[in-house]
C-alpha cells in the first residue's frame, strides 16, 4: 500500500563525475566524513575478508539533515525550531551476486520482513575517528546479522518450490565518483515565524473552520556513499516549502480539507506576502462553497482530470505496478510483468522517469537527483513509447530481462532502498485545447446518455494496492470537483473518491489537453517516504467510478467559535 500527500521541492546542484562515467577531470575527494568512510570500509573489508563467510559486497551512507520549521495556527506561533542530524546505513552482502543474504524470503509474512539495525545515528561532527569507531561497531552488528539472515535465506530456499525468477540478487554496476561542496540553509527562521502567522490569520475570521495551519520548513540534505566497488559520492540538495491546510465540515459532518503548496531552492524564490494572501482568500471562498456543495452518489461514466489530477492517476495506477521488485515478489500482482513490447495506452501516449529534470516550466521538481541511494547515476528511463509498455523502473535488485539498475533505487534513510519512482513525465504527441477536450467530454455524455459527467480539478493524493491477495486496485483522493452537465455548466460536488482497477483504468483513455500541470509530493512505500514530482496534461477517459468519501458521525461544535459576536 502507498500513500503521498502533497509536499514540495528538492533541488540537485551540479557536480563532477569520474571513473566509468563520461565527465571532466577528476578531482580529488576532500571531504573528511568520505575520507573516513572509505578507510574504514576498506579495513572492514580486508579483516572480514578473512572469516570463512566474508562479504563480497559493503557499503556505507551518511544523511545529515539540518531542517529548519514554523509554523502557526490561526494566527498565532505553534512551533518554531532547528536543528540537525546525522544517519547511517549500512549495506552488507554476503554469499555472491547470485544469491546472498537479501535473497528474497518466500512465506509468512513474518518470515518474509527483512531484519535491520535501528536508527543509526551518527556525530554531526567531521571528527574523522569519531565516525571510524561508529562505523567499525555498527558494521560488526550487520555482519552478525547478516550472518544470520543469509543462513535462513539458504534455508528458505531450500524448502520451497522453484522461483519462478531466477535472476540474480544483486546487479554489478560500475563505480562512480562525485563531488560537490555541501549547502546550508538561509532562511530567516524568526522572519518566517511572523508570516506564518500572518496567512493563518485570515481563517480565524471564519466559524466554520476548525483548522488552518501554514508551516515554512526548509532541509537540507547531504549525502555521503561509499562502497566495496570503488564508488565514492558526496551530494547536497535543498528544499525549501510552504504549505497551507485548512478544513471545514459540512452539516452532515463530512470532513472537507483545502491545501496549497509552493516550492523553491531558495526561500527568495518563495512567493511575497500579496500572493500567498490571495491563494488564502480563495481557499476561503472554496471551503465556504464545498460546505454547501451537494453529495455525489456513486456513479460510473466518462471524466475529466486536470493535469495535476491525471499525474496522480498515473502515479498510482502505473507506477507503482512497473517498480522493478515488485515483479520477482509472488506476492505481488504483476499486472504489467509480462506486457513489455504491449501496447497498453493510445499510441498518442508516452511516459517516461527523468530524475536529472529539475525543473517543468517555472515549477522545480522534487524527484530530482543525481545519484540513487545505491551509488547508480541517475537517468532517464523511458517506460511507455507511443503506447507500447518498454521496461520498469530499476533498482540494483535485477529481474529477468532487466540485469541492471537504472538509477532508481530510492529510500528515506533508515530503510533499504528498492525500485521507486522519481519525475513521472506524461506526454500526448496529438494534444487538443483545454476547451476541446471538454467538448470532447460534452460529446461522450451525450452519446452515453449519461445526466453529467464529471471534472477533476484539484487533488490531495492517493493510494494504491499492489498485492495479489488483495484486491489490486488504486484510490485518488479529490478535493475540488465539478459535475459538468450536457449544456457544458459545472457544478461544485463534494463526497466523492475516484477508484478502480488498472488495466480497466487504462484502456478508457482517450485524449490529452495541451495544458500541462505539476504535482510535487512525498511518496510513502516500503523503502519510507521519497520526494516524487509528476507532469501530465489533462486526460479523457471514457469510463471512470466514483465512490463516496469516508464521513464523520460526529455533530458540529455545540459552542459557537470566539469572538462570534466581533465578526458580525
Amino acid at each position: 500500500m502507498t500513500r503521498h500527500s502533497r509536499l514540495l521541492l528538492c533541488l540537485c546542484a551540479a557536480g563532477w563525475l569520474a571513473k566509468g562515467l563520461t565527465t571532466g577531470a577528476q578531482q580529488k575527494l576532500s571531504s573528511p566524513v568520505l575520507s573516513a568512510m572509505q578507510a574504514e570500509l576498506g579495513r572492514e573489508m580486508n579483516t572480514l575478508g578473512k572469516l570463512p563467510t566474508a562479504p563480497y559486497f559493503l557499503s556505507y551512507e551518511i544523511t545529515d539533515t539540518q531542517f529548519v520549521d514554523a509554523t502557526a495556527s490561526f494566527g498565532q506561533l505553534m512551533w518554531s525550531s532547528q536543528n540537525d542530524r546525522r544517519q547511517l546505513d549500512i549495506d552488507l552482502r554476503l554469499g555472491s551476486y547470485d544469491f546472498d543474504n537479501m535473497h528474497l524470503l518466500r512465506g509468512s509474512a513474518a518470515d518474509r520482513a527483512p531484519e535491520r539495525l535501528a536508527f543509526l545515528q551518527m556525530p554531526v561532527e567531521d571528527d574523522p575517528d569519531a565516525i571510524r569507531v561508529m562505523l567499525w561497531s555498527y558494521t560488526d552488528r550487520k555482519y552478525k546479522q547478516a550472518l544470520q539472515q543469509y543462513t535462513k535465506a539458504k534455508t528458505n530456499a531450500e524448502v520451497k518450490v522453484e522461483q519462478e525468477d531466477k535472476s540474480a540478487d544483486f546487479s554489478h554496476e560500475t563505480a562512480a565518483m562525485f563531488s560537490e561542496k555541501p549547502l546550508s540553509t538561509t532562511v530567516d527562521r524568526h522572519d518566517w515565524e511572523g508570516r506564518v502567522k500572518k496567512y493563518t490569520a485570515p481563517f480565524a475570521r471564519l466559524d466554520h473552520v476548525y483548522e488552518a495551519d501554514a508551516g515554512l520548513s526548509a532541509d537540507v540534505e547531504t549525502r555521503w556513499f561509499v562502497n566495496s566497488e570503488g564508488s565514492a559520492i558526496e551530494t547536497s540538495l535543498t528544499l525549501y516549502r510552504l504549505t497551507l491546510s485548512a478544513t471545514t465540515k459540512a452539516d452532515d459532518g463530512m470532513v472537507l480539507p483545502r491545501y496549497e503548496s509552493f516550492a523553491a531552492s531558495t526561500p527568495q524564490g518563495l512567493p511575497d506576502d500579496a500572493t500567498v494572501l490571495k491563494v488564502v482568500e480563495r481557499m476561503i471562498t472554496d471551503l465556504e462553497a464545498l460546505r454547501k456543495a451537494p453529495v455525489v452518489d456513486p456513479y460510473t461514466g466518462p471524466a475529466l482530470l486536470s493535469g495535476r489530477a491525471s499525474g496522480v492517476f498515473f502515479h498510482e495506477v502505473f507506477g507503482h505496478r512497473i517498480e522493478g521488485h515488485r515483479q520477482k515478489n509472488v506476492e505481488e500482482s504483476q499486472t504489467f510483468r509480462k506486457k513489455v513490447g504491449e501496447r497498453i495506452l493510445p499510441d498518442s501516449f508516452s511516459v517516461y522517469f527523468d530524475p536529472t529534470l529539475k525543473r517543468a516550466g517555472n515549477t522545480d521538481l522534487v524527484g530530482s537527483y543525481e545519484f540513487d541511494n545505491q551509488g547508480v547515476k541517475a537517468r532517464r528511463v523511458t517506460v511507455v513509447e507511443h503506447g507500447v509498455f518498454k521496461s520498469f523502473l530499476m533498482s540494483r535488485t535485477p529481474i529477468e530481462g532487466f540485469p541492471n539498475s537504472n538509477g532508481h533505487g530510492r529510500k528515506q534513510p533508515g530503510f533499504i532502498p528498492v525500485a521507486r519512482q522519481s519525475n513521472l513525465i506524461v506526454e500526448a504527441s496529438r494534444p487538443v485545447s483545454k476547451v476541446k477536450l471538454k467538448q470532447m467530454l460534452i460529446e461522450q455524455i451525450k452519446q452515453e446518455n449519461k445526466p453529467f459527467g464529471l471534472y477533476f480539478d484539484d487533488i490531495q493524493g492517493g493510494f494504491t494496492l499492489t498485492g495479489r491477495s488483495i484486491p489490486n486496485a488504486f484510490q485518488v483522493l479529490p478535493i475540488m470537483v465539478y459535475k459538468v452537465y450536457p449544456d457544458g455548466r459545472e457544478e461544485l460536488v463534494r463526497g466523492v473518491d475516484l477508484i478502480g482497477t488498472p488495466l480497466t483504468a487504462f484502456s478508457k483513455m482517450v485524449a490529452a489537453d495541451d495544458t500541462v500541470e505539476v504535482f510535487n509530493g512525498v511518496c510513502l512505500a516500503e523503502s519510507g517516504g521519497v520526494p516524487v514530482a509528476t507532469v501530465s496534461p489533462g486526460i479523457l477517459i471514457s469510463q471512470i467510478e466514483v465512490q463516496k468519501k469516508q464521513k464523520s458521525q460526529e455533530r458540529l461544535p455545540i459552542l459557537p467559535a470566539p469572538f462570534e459576536d466581533s465578526r458580525q
